[in-house]
């Protein structure tokens, strides 16, 4: 006789009963003491960029609040290049047991999807979302020898002369960042791609292209040190560090708002309850004296979320950058 034909009353079907029960509460027992003992070793922080990015400083700050709070060290391996991939991909093959996460940007977890016919990673499916790190915004920067006082006066110049002037961005999000002031104004600027922000800030320095719209870790030194000049901020609200600028929607490009955020990803199995422990520990490493010493810097703002809350989160991401993307008229490579 089969499971499915016992009578529903019958002492085998108690015991079987009594088996499930006992299983599923063991296995949440099993849940409990798994979140209860981590972390019991050190934790990898794998970072898709390079060491000194603004991504790394955070994680950094993240890492060291949270080895204070648990005694175990957390170690970071930058896995830069390939627009994230890497670093992605790493985390998505590896064990699902709390100990090597993620921390990232929407470059791997909104824009490369578009950006990529193949990716070597599911944003979603080989992710378990743990909680958004920080948002933040992007500076419009020229060189401070530039002809150009204002973002009026660069979409004029742009008009009177459609792909004439360059911007350079060596991330997605100064990529689109750029496209989306070429869209909005209605101007033809050329886009000149690099490795990296700070590659593109010395060819700015040097001359070499027009603007560039960059995170504010990487283009604010450089504006108060007198060697840019700060044109428009990328956000709907003004940078703390840079009071005086005016948003780029304020500025004229009405409807502007492009910003960046950083977020952790464990790989998909994680077990829930350190999903939790996990969410619980980066929450409150983003209070902690560290990251507000990044944040105040960067120019940017904490952000914590619930697993869910990001997920929902990131899917309304994906759905604003492909947006971006598809009418910039970028084909995936």
């Amino acid at each position: 006789m089969s499971a499915f034909n016992i009578h529903p009353h019958s002492p085998a079907r108690r015991r079987t009963l009594a088996a499930a029960m006992a299983m599923a509460a063991s296995l949440g027992f099993a849940g409990t003491a798994m979140a209860q003992a981590y972390p019991a070793k050190a934790i990898t922080f794998v970072v898709p960029f390079a060491a000194g990015s603004a991504t790394d400083q955070l994680a950094r700050a993240i890492g060291q609040s949270i080895t204070n709070d648990t005694k175990q060290p957390v170690v970071i391996d930058n896995k830069a290049g390939a627009s994230g991939m890497i670093a992605a991909q790493a985390v998505a093959k590896a064990p699902a047991d709390g100990y090597t996460i993620l921390i990232t940007t929407n470059t791997t977890h909104a824009a490369n999807e578009h950006l990529y016919k193949k990716l070597s990673y599911d944003p979603v499916k080989d992710f378990a979302p743990i909680s958004g790190l920080g948002k933040g915004g992007q500076v419009m920067v020229v060189n401070a020898a530039s002809a150009y006082k204002s973002v009026g006066d660069v979409v004029a110049a742009a008009k009177k002369a459609p792909g004439k002037l360059s911007f350079g961005s060596g991330s997605s999000s100064s990529r689109m960042a750029g496209e989306m002031l070429k869209q909005l104004a209605g101007v033809d600027i050329l886009h000149v791609p690099y490795k990296s922000n700070p590659l593109a800030i010395t060819d700015l320095l040097g001359g070499q292209i027009d603007l560039m719209i960059t995170d504010t870790s990487t283009g604010v030194p450089q504006v108060k040190a007198g060697k840019l000049r700060a044109l428009g901020y990328s956000t709907q609200k003004r940078s703390s560090q840079l009071p005086d600028v005016p948003t780029i929607d304020e500025a004229g490009v009405k409807g502007y708002d492009m910003g960046y955020w950083f977020a952790a990803y464990a790989p998909a199995g994680t077990p829930p309850a350190v999903v939790a422990r996990l969410n619980e520990l980066m929450g409150a490493a983003t209070k902690s004296a560290a990251a507000k010493s990044f944040f105040d810097t960067a120019g940017s703002e904490a952000w914590t979320t619930t697993p869910d809350e990001l997920a929902k989160f990131q899917a309304a991401e994906t759905v604003k950058w492909g947006k971006v993307i598809k009418a910039a008229g970028i084909e995936a490579e």
